[in-house]
């Protein structure tokens, strides 16, 4: 394997938990990786406040050559890679990913729920869709299922709509992370209308008295046009959600369950990303987080670390963020050579 890239969403620790999480944290490998990065080889990136997208979605749209329409867009413009991953004909045209979300009344606003926690199964999704649909119809907008969590809107009018991703939104005032440009009051006016129709509805009655949320409103992002993606990977590991799309446009998508089973596949230059933190922080279970990272350790850190030492790996890139920050660490042969520099998860800190 000459190059492998690991994208760990949230594997930065908040800034003002930093000291004491890393206190606590044992993760040998990472400490070497980022201590005794390749000199010139590591970055660090501040991204603004309320940014449309998360720092490690942007990562992803740069390294996919959609960086430019994710600036124009504001959320990931994914809608046509993950239609044609889930064996969709998006054609040509405006879409937008569609996904029903729950919002939750927070004294004098509301607050957008991590859409994972819904957990909707395919009977009541499609039941859901087939409320929506026609709705959207009548508006002149085709609307077409994906899968339970994820639906499709073609809007060509919309192109220029600025939309944030249900990450970069999840668990705050919506307000502010709300459509914005031309076509946000249609979108609102069609939201409002597919609400009302969900509103007391039996299938949230049900899913009420088994206590899970009421699925009661649409989340709409990742608007894109037809666009080819860019990319140096002959291997993706691990994608999952929207990234399926990017890992459609890659010559080999896999799941693996280990470094092992990774290295076993004699990738090329490979893309791997780890995602088990993410529900965590949105959660600030921080002692669910270390114990993830735990996990992240032993199972794929450990290991590549020890590839990297044997030479059966060239090069390892760690890209580590939370919602606010970036960070890169290149590690080589060599620079694990760096024996005079004391392992430390320093680097993890603002």
């Amino acid at each position: 394997m000459t190059q492998l890239d690991i994208l760990i969403p949230f594997g930065l620790p908040p800034a003002e938990l930093s000291a004491d999480l890393l206190k606590e944290l044992q993760s040998p490998a990472l400490a070497i990786l980022t201590s005794r990065a390749k000199a010139g080889a590591s970055s660090r990136e501040d991204f603004a406040d309320f940014t449309r997208a998360l720092p490690h979605e942007t990562w992803l749209a740069r390294r996919f050559g959609i960086a430019t329409a994710l600036e124009a867009m504001g959320s990931p413009p994914v809608a046509h890679a993950w239609m044609q991953s889930l064996g969709l004909n998006s054609g040509d045209g405006t879409w937008f990913v569609v996904q029903p979300v729950h919002l939750h009344i927070a004294q004098d606003h509301l607050v957008l729920t991590d859409p994972r926690q819904l957990m909707l199964p395919e009977e009541e999704s499609r039941a859901l869709f087939d409320i929506a649909a026609p709705l959207a119809k009548e508006t002149g907008k085709q609307l077409v299922y994906g899968d339970a969590g994820t639906w499709f809107l073609r809007a060509d009018e919309w192109d220029a709509l600025q939309t944030s991703s249900p990450d970069a939104a999840s668990s705050h005032n919506i307000d502010i992370w709300m459509p914005s440009g031309k076509g946000e009051r249609a979108w609102r006016k069609l939201q409002n209308e597919i609400q009302m129709h969900w509103f007391n509805h039996p299938l949230n009655e049900a899913r009420e008295m088994r206590s899970a949320k009421p699925v009661n409103s649409l989340w709409l992002w990742g608007g894109a046009a037809p666009a080819r993606l860019s990319h140096d990977y002959s291997d993706a590991f691990n994608l999952s959600g929207w990234l399926q799309g990017l890992g459609h446009a890659v010559g080999r998508h896999v799941h693996a369950r280990s470094a092992s089973e990774l290295i076993a596949t004699s990738p090329g230059t490979a893309l791997l990303v780890l995602d088990a933190l993410q529900e965590h922080a949105f959660a600030n279970d921080w002692g669910r987080w270390l114990e993830a990272m735990r996990e992240l350790e032993d199972t794929w850190l450990g290991p590549l670390h020890d590839a990297l030492r044997s030479g059966a790996l060239n090069r390892l890139t760690l890209i580590l963020t939370n919602d606010k920050r970036l960070a890169t660490f290149t590690a080589t042969r060599p620079s694990l050579r760096k024996f005079w520099v004391k392992p430390s998860l320093t680097g993890l800190r603002p």
